[in-house]
């Protein structure tokens, strides 16, 4: 079956492997149609994606048909041919947070594409429990899910009141998943955003017309924005540690500040600041089943439309070529879909 390695930082290869061998118990084999790919991927071919070694099949964000199911130990969820999405994180199902709940911070987490090889190749073989059957449901979309997912457990994480006014540092992929759940809330949603590209995509696709120029004192045209207040939560997508260290200056007094994006260094905020404004930090890692079902329905419902985001589409064969100038901005990627079709 085709297979694409990421050998080393800016080496990938396609090769032809063996087909996994047949589902055990509580597993199911899959077909991959789709795989998004998203900024782990992005720095994953850079060299700098933490938990990540080398050499290393990518690809966590799935669109997948279920070919055979292995024995079952509780009543099968699912039939040979159901598309579904997949939650591609790997979870002990035994320590403190799982046994919380809270299984995408599971003590022994692993993330397909990350941790343990992922979706880059035509066949994988994955716990049953880890698909989300979605009928009607497009491959394009289901393989946008888990993305969508990452804002939507940030925005819960965060949670919203109706009204409140929220900033979102950066527009990629991310960003714009925060920013959509975070309307859904009913939360007042700004933007800050390099880019012109991406500002242009959210204004249009998301409703989103309120922006902070990031070189132009962010903190006046925020307070002049909302009338002389801070954004009551701060949403920080960037995945960049100079704007993380920063994030708390456009906080309000008593605010939120929540990391969605992941950085390889340490984060430094000065404790008089955090303290005198008494705000609250949240990590925001993942996501968990309940983030799956919510994105999904609201998929289904049309609250939630990914058609415009897939900005690029290629082949396995064409992927190696075209995958570098996915890391240039000023390219105009929003998403990019691998298909093997």
């Amino acid at each position: 079956m085709k297979t694409i390695i990421l050998d080393e930082p800016q080496r990938f290869r396609l090769t032809e492997s063996a087909p996994p061998a047949p589902p055990g118990v509580d597993e199911v084999l899959v077909r991959v149609h789709r795989v998004g790919i998203c900024g782990t991927d992005l720095h994953a071919f850079k060299g700098d994606q933490p938990f990540l070694a080398y050499p290393r099949i990518l690809g966590h964000e799935l669109a997948v048909e279920v070919l055979e199911i292995g024995d079952t130990s509780t009543p099968p969820a699912l039939q040979i041919g159901d598309i579904c999405t997949v939650e591609p994180y790997l979870n002990c199902g035994r320590c403190s947070a799982c046994r919380r709940g809270r299984t995408n911070c599971c003590a022994t987490l692993k993330t397909l594409g990350v941790h343990t090889d992922g979706g880059m190749r035509e066949q994988i073989v994955l716990p049953t429990h880890k698909l989300h059957k979605a009928p009607s449901t497009s491959l394009d979309h289901l393989a946008l899910v888990e993305m969508l997912c990452i804002g939507a457990h940030a925005v819960r994480r965060a949670q919203l009141t109706p009204g409140e006014p929220v900033l979102v540092v950066g527009a990629g992929p991310i960003g714009l998943s925060t920013m959509q759940f975070a309307r859904l809330a009913g939360a007042q949603v700004i933007g800050m955003e390099m880019s012109d590209k991406r500002i242009e995509f959210a204004s249009r696709h998301l409703g989103v017309h309120d922006w902070i120029a990031p070189r132009g004192e962010p903190v006046a045209q925020l307070r002049k924005l909302l009338a002389g207040n801070l954004p009551l939560a701060v949403f920080d997508a960037t995945g960049n540690g100079r704007s993380m260290n920063t994030s708390y200056q456009y906080a309000e007094q008593g605010g939120k500040i929540i990391f969605v994006g992941l950085v390889q260094a340490d984060i430094t905020i000065p404790d008089p600041e955090l303290h005198r404004r008494e705000l609250t930090l949240f990590a925001s890692r993942n996501a968990i089943p309940a983030d799956f079902a919510y994105v999904i329905d609201t998929i289904k419902s049309g609250q939630t439309d990914v058609g415009p985001w897939i900005t690029q589409r290629t082949s396995p064969e064409e992927m190696i070529e075209a995958f570098p100038h996915w890391l240039n901005p000023e390219y105009g990627v929003v998403k990019a879909m691998l298909t093997f079709d």
